[in-house]
């Protein structure tokens, strides 16, 4: 059961961040005025879309994931920054504190690793 649960969530933590990444090659627009109103390039929206298609990939897949889950665990909190905007819109602060909570479940992740169900043979039984 352990097994199984640790690739359900992997594939859900996954999801999010392949529909990220589809998001920003779709309909980059909104993605890149958000970054141009905090003074990042725009452009930084190609490299994010990539990065996170490759987090996608790795963290269902397993090989890495421990190392996947940390790095994914700091973008979230580090992205959360970006929707730090209590007066103008509320829903941005239930936006933040999602990026923590997904934060919160990347390190459970990297500490109990891609479990038997992952690729390369780098799951533990």
């Amino acid at each position: 059961m352990d097994n199984v649960a640790n690739l359900a969530g992997r594939f859900l933590i996954a999801v999010l961040f392949f529909a990220g990444a589809l998001q920003k090659v779709m309909d980059p627009a909104p993605v890149m005025e958000m970054l141009a109103l905090l003074h990042v390039p725009p452009v930084t929206i190609w490299p994010v879309a990539i990065f996170d298609l490759l987090a996608a990939i790795f963290i269902l897949t397993g090989p890495g994931v421990r190392i996947w889950a940390l790095v994914m665990a700091a973008y979230c909190l580090f992205t959360s920054w970006f929707h730090w905007n209590l007066r103008a819109d509320p829903w941005q602060v239930t936006i933040m504190v999602k990026n923590w909570s997904i934060a919160g479940g990347l390190l459970v992740l990297a500490a109990q690793g891609p479990g038997r169900f992952a690729f390369g043979g780098r799951g533990r039984p």
